[in-house]
């Protein structure tokens, strides 16, 4: 349950972050915005993207160190024992959001030309990568659980729709705003 729970939590934090300050940008320049991928902070520049970051990070180590019970992802032979596949389903998606956070920095401290936009690929990567790995994940869940992945499944492509739009329209208002309230 942590491996959903956690996570969802985080999402749903960075979702209304986001939802709020594309308002809040939207209303102030409203003929001029350019949704950006991420916001920075005003004392801290990074603070979504080192969220994002450590999210990722003690998700994973939940995943593979923690929440096993030898503590340890692989079995005494080397191989991923079947019940702990999960496990590394979640861990691969933490994974890429932690790639996608890690080159936004990247990309924001090297002030590249196409740095949003390159941003923008890689949450879509993510996303894309977190919808295939739910589907399959999916695939043996029954009743209630199953309709909660469904759902999950319907998020996830909501915003992968929405930041693929981002990406393909200059005017980004309307893509990112929904991205943010999926």
């Amino acid at each position: 349950m942590i491996g959903h729970a956690g996570p969802g939590i985080g999402f749903l934090l960075i979702g209304l972050w986001h939802l709020y300050n594309h308002i809040k940008l939207y209303s102030l320049r409203p003929k001029t915005y350019v949704a950006p991928p991420w916001f920075p902070n005003r004392k801290l520049r990074y603070l979504e993207l080192i969220l994002i970051i450590g999210g990722s990070l003690l998700s994973i180590a939940a995943e593979l160190f923690i929440g096993p019970e030898k503590h340890q992802p692989f079995d005494s032979d080397g191989t991923i024992p079947s019940n702990h596949l999960h496990n590394f389903e979640h861990a691969a998606i933490s994974f890429t959001f932690l790639v996608y956070a890690s080159f936004a920095v990247y990309f924001d401290r090297m002030k590249m030309k196409m740095g949003d936009s390159m941003t923008q690929i890689l949450a879509g990567i993510a996303f894309a990568q977190q919808y295939l790995l739910f589907h399959l994940h999916s695939a043996d869940h029954m009743g209630i659980e199953g309709q909660y992945h469904w759902l999950l499944q319907l998020v996830i492509v909501v915003s992968l729709a929405t930041t693929l739009i981002g990406i393909a329209i200059s005017a980004k208002e309307l893509p990112n705003q929904l991205c943010a309230v999926s």
